[in-house]
This record gives C-alpha cells, structure tokens and sequence, in this order.
C-alpha cells in the first residue's frame, strides 16, 4: 500500500469540507426560497372557506408545512450532502462527465399527508414521498418526483434554482397532492375489527390513515 501523504490528506479534506459548505449553503437558500414561496402563495389565496384557505407554518429551520384543502405537504430539509448512485442517469449526462462534483448535492423532500393527520395527532398516519429537490455546488437542481412535480423541471446543470423554480415546485406539488386521492380499502380488508382495536383508536387515535392505505386498525398488529 502506498504512503498517503500529508499534503495528499489536507488537500483532500480541504476541497471536500469546502464543497459540503457550499452545498449546504445552497441547500439552505433553496429551503428558504420554498419557504418564501410557500408563504406567499397562502397570502394571495382569495380562498377565505376555513376548509379551502391555504396556510403555511414554519417548523424549524428544517421543516416547514403547507395546508390546503384537507391536504398538508411538508418540505423537509436534510443537513447532509448526498450522492447520486452510478446508476442512475444523471451520471451519464455530460453535465456530471465534465466535473463529478457536480454530482454531489443537498437534498429537500417533499412529503404529502393528509391535514387531518396533523389536527386529530394521528401519529401513526402514513405520507408519502412525492418529490425530491437536489440542490449542487453551483445552485444547479435537479427534481425526481411524481407526475406534475417530476414532469416541469429542467435537465440537471439547465437552470438555478430561483424564485420562479421555487414557486412552480410548490404549485406543481399543490395539484399533485390535490389529485392523489384517498381510497377506500377493500371491504373485506376492513370487515371484522376486534372491541380492543376500536377502544385504543377511541383513546389514543389508533386508526392508521393514507391515501394509497385507505385505514386500517393498528392494535392487533403491535
């Protein structure tokens, strides 16, 4: 094995620590400019119904949520810098060929629950992933996601992350969410419940929820 020198670690450690900083530093704007658009979207809502308004809240510097129409997105900040695997086809481009720091990236996720989840302190509900926002050194981003939140972005390396970027992917979630609808199980799924299932959902909202689940009682299970 070959001696690694000094000069060799330090210089490593520096341009790795240095590309982490900026990567986070851009992940960080990114957030706040979804943060920014989120907000100003609930304020020029002419929707006043308490059932349709749109309001956003800001968790943490990590997590913030929108809620419209019995739907909440949450965008949820990671603090970590990621990679894309060899396989997938962002590594092929001649984008990432060209610098393979480019590659490297903050990622922002996109959840979808339903808003009654957050009001009745279900806990057990489930959400699901609908998109992902990649974020690189050089504010380049790039989304994997469903149908309208996967379908309106750029190839990787095309555009910065903007303001206008920012709004679109809050629309586009928006209607996403607003068209995955909640299912009803099978009957025969749901047909014979135990008194101790319906007593702990009476007292402690046992009932687990999502669209794709329909509901399904959790006691018996745990």
């Amino acid at each position: 094995m070959d001696e690694i020198s000094n000069e060799e670690l330090f210089s490593t450690l520096n341009n790795k620590g240095n590309l982490k900083k900026e990567i986070y530093k851009n992940t960080e704007r990114a957030f706040e400019l979804i943060n920014n658009a989120a907000h100003k979207i609930s304020q020029n809502s002419p929707l006043r119904d308490e059932h349709l308004k749109i309001e956003y809240n800001s968790i943490s510097p990590f997590q913030s949520q929108m809620f419209f129409a019995g739907d909440a997105l949450i965008f949820f900040m990671h603090t970590d810098m990621f990679e894309f695997s060899r396989d997938h086809d962002v590594m092929r481009t001649a984008y990432i060929r060209e610098d393979k720091t480019r590659s490297y990236c903050g990622v922002i996720h996109i959840y979808n629950f339903l808003s009654n989840s957050f009001k009745y302190n279900r806990e057990n509900d489930l959400g699901y992933l609908i998109g992902r926002l990649f974020i690189n050194k050089n504010m380049h981003y790039f989304v994997e996601g469903k149908r309208e939140v996967g379908i309106l972005y750029p190839q990787f390396g095309t555009f910065l992350f903007d303001e206008t970027a920012a709004e679109n992917l809050i629309k586009s979630s928006m209607l996403y969410a607003i068209n995955f609808d909640l299912l009803t199980p099978p009957f025969d799924e749901v047909k014979m419940v135990t008194a101790g299932a319906i007593m702990h959902y009476a007292e402690n909202c046992r009932l687990v929820i999502g669209k794709r689940l329909g509901f399904r009682f959790q006691a018996d299970n745990e």
